[in-house]
């Protein structure tokens, strides 16, 4: 991930409807949540759903897939991890412990 795709995703998260919706996506698993669903949880009108998810689609945070008629949203795990990676890449200097990540986390890390 490079500095311009983590800003977006941060910015995507940096609203506290979005962040409900990925949290809510995030605990779904791979399986996701269909539109309504998320709505209903959420106690979001669509339109608001809508353009939230589009949001983060666009921040590449959340994948969509059509089940039936139905719109299945899901969590986009690979962005996620890429993020925090981005996040703790050089984690307190190279000593991983000190940030309270196992040992052997740093090398696993530049190995990716």
């Amino acid at each position: 991930m490079d500095t311009t795709d983590a800003v977006a995703a941060l910015s995507a998260l940096a609203q506290e409807t979005r962040l409900a919706i990925f949290r809510l996506l995030v605990e779904a698993g791979t399986e996701g949540h269909a539109v309504g669903r998320v709505g209903e949880a959420l106690g979001l009108p669509s339109a608001t759903l809508s353009f939230h998810l589009k949001e983060l689609k666009h921040a590449g945070l959340v994948t969509v897939r059509r089940d039936g008629r139905s719109l299945v949203y899901s969590a986009n795990f690979a962005e996620m991890n890429a993020l925090l990676e981005f996040l703790t890449r050089n984690c307190c200097g190279g000593d991983p412990q000190a940030c309270g990540l196992p040992a052997g986390e740093a090398e696993r890390r530049t190995l990716s």
